[in-house]
């Protein structure tokens, strides 16, 4: 079943690879279309779409980051916050 995920991610996450690191797992795991995007508080924000192993894969990874991250915390934003949002692109996994 394809489930949508919207997570914010915070802890030391801005800086030190955590976007590129976050494109690549999406790439390693596979089936993972979505954006990551820096926000203005320090945090990541991620949302995402595919099937939900591959996504339970994923925020799982989240929990860890890159090697230089220290995430203290995963958060999950129900709904859309903004509707100036991008939206997802089936079969892509980028920055924004």
């Amino acid at each position: 079943m394809t489930k949508e995920v919207y997570l914010r991610i915070k802890g030391r996450v801005q800086g030190i690879g955590f976007r590129y690191w976050a494109i690549k797992k999406a790439e390693e795991i596979g089936n993972i279309s979505g954006w990551v995007t820096n926000a203005a508080d320090g945090s990541v924000e991620i949302m995402m779409r595919g099937p939900e192993k591959q996504l339970d894969d994923m925020i799982l990874a989240c929990h860890k980051g890159p090697l230089l991250s220290r995430v203290d915390k995963v958060e999950f934003v129900v709904g859309r916050v903004s509707s100036f949002l991008p939206p997802i692109e089936d079969g892509v996994f980028k920055r924004v």
